[in-house]
């Protein structure tokens, strides 16, 4: 809900956000509250799966100006879609041993309530990412925490990893490598500056993530308003 001690820039962006989320078919706008300060977005309500909280979520950060997002949806699962918790735990270990990019030996799944808990080691961040998007969109999952490290087998050259980083940064074009500044410590790289959106900073933590041998990615990267 729009107050009037917001300010002009919050009250587009909190429009924008709505009609972002009117524009999402995987969500119903209408079940979820957008509340905007200084360029940080509420989301609030109910849906009735983690899938279309995660998807507003999505929507929300590829708004301008967007520095940040609070989920506070609430998910209420219809009875139709209910599950215990060991099916939902065997449901989770089949979508992930039927995903091609994910190492299921070497994870472990955990669920408590209807949230899904994954563990393990895997030795890239993409692999990660595919574990959870793996579960996340099964019917019964309240959320989900991924508990997952990344432990590379290569061991990087700081050096090296910063260099190819900031040349595949200048190839993309959804980033502008100019305003990011790029370190790496050991297996540890470090991401400051600014860039025009959320979905920019993201795009610039996933390039970084893809250089070998990195184990862990800090981005300090702030939107700009």
């Amino acid at each position: 809900m729009a107050t009037s001690t917001m300010s002009r820039s919050d009250r587009e962006i909190q429009r924008d956000v709505l009609d972002a989320l009117g524009w999402e078919p995987r969500v119903r706008p209408n079940e979820i509250g957008v509340a905007v300060q200084e360029g940080v977005v509420t989301l609030s309500g109910w849906l009735d799966n983690y899938a279309e909280k995660w998807a507003a979520e999505r929507a929300a950060h590829r708004v301008g100006r967007v520095r940040a997002v609070a989920n506070d949806i609430e998910v209420r699962l219809p009875n139709s879609a209910e599950r215990t918790d060991p099916e939902l735990a065997a449901a989770a270990t089949r979508a992930l041993e039927w995903d091609a990019f994910v190492p299921v030996n070497d994870l472990a799944v955990t669920v408590s309530n209807g949230w899904v808990v994954l563990r393990g080691e895997v030795e890239w961040e993409y692999q990660r990412r595919a574990a959870e998007g793996s579960v996340r969109r099964l019917s019964g999952v309240r959320g989900v925490t991924n508990g997952i490290s990344v432990q590379p087998r290569e061991r990087p050259v700081p050096d090296e990893i910063a260099d190819r980083i900031r040349s595949a940064l200048m190839r993309s074009v959804e980033t502008d490598a100019e305003g990011i500044d790029i370190q790496a410590r050991g297996d540890t790289v470090i991401l400051a500056g600014g860039v025009r959106s959320w979905l920019e900073r993201e795009e610039a933590e996933r390039v970084a993530w893809s250089a070998p041998g990195v184990a862990r990615v800090d981005n300090h990267i702030t939107v700009r308003p």
